[in-house]
């Protein structure tokens, strides 16, 4: 999936160099690249996040549960 986002990156900046102004080529960039691939990220990387918060809860759990001496 790496190659495809850098793929789209390469894509929207030469859409983004094409455009008529700095403000139209910049808003380009953050409407078709940024954003969408934010969202992308953030969706794709939420059985990592839970699996990450799993681990984590279960080691508070174990230090919990061992006698402080």
């Amino acid at each position: 999936m790496l190659i495809v986002a850098v793929a789209w990156i390469y894509v929207v900046g030469l859409m983004a160099v094409t455009e008529s102004s700095i403000v139209a080529g910049i808003m380009t960039f953050l409407l078709y690249c940024v954003v969408p691939l934010g969202i992308l990220f953030y969706l794709t990387g939420s059985p990592r996040r839970k699996h990450n918060r799993a681990i984590a809860e279960k080691a508070a759990a174990d230090a919990a549960a061992q006698p402080k001496e």
